[in-house]
Parts: C-alpha cells; sequence; structure tokens
C-alpha cells in the first residue's frame, strides 16, 4: 500500500465545493482544512505509486477549485 499526504491549494470561493468533490473520491482516506500556505490536507492511498498518481493527477487536480497540489509519499522504512 502506498500513501501519500496531498498539500492543496484551493481557488477562493469553491473551497466548500472542492472539499465535497474531493471527499468522496475513491482512494482518498480523509480531508482536513488546515492554515497556512497550503489550505488543506487529503490522505490518498493506492495499492502502487502510479494508481496513486491516478488518484491525484486524475481526480483531484481536475476538480474546479483545486488550485495547486504538492503530494508527500510515505515511505517505508
Amino acid at each position: 500500500m502506498v500513501k501519500g499526504y496531498l498539500l492543496i491549494k484551493l481557488v477562493p470561493g469553491l473551497e466548500s465545493s472542492a472539499l465535497s468533490q474531493i471527499r468522496v473520491i475513491p482512494g482518498i482516506a480523509d480531508v482536513n482544512l488546515v492554515f497556512g500556505q497550503w489550505d488543506a490536507i487529503a490522505i490518498a492511498e493506492a495499492k502502487t505509486i502510479f494508481e496513486l498518481a491516478k488518484v491525484i493527477v486524475g481526480e483531484v487536480r481536475s476538480i474546479q477549485g483545486v488550485q495547486d497540489t504538492t503530494t508527500l509519499v510515505q515511505g517505508a522504512l
């Protein structure tokens, strides 16, 4: 299992709609609003890094209101 932490910047005024859409994406385990440079943090889980990329690029980044993302992939030790 691959886990990614998505730092998400949202378009002002579209936050609620974007977050609602992100929450229902298969593979998104959790979404939380935060303060600072980023507006939200989501946890995504997939079987492979390629499936994780599909969730992020194909689903999350295509939502109207998502301005930018950065993904931190959790490594195994």
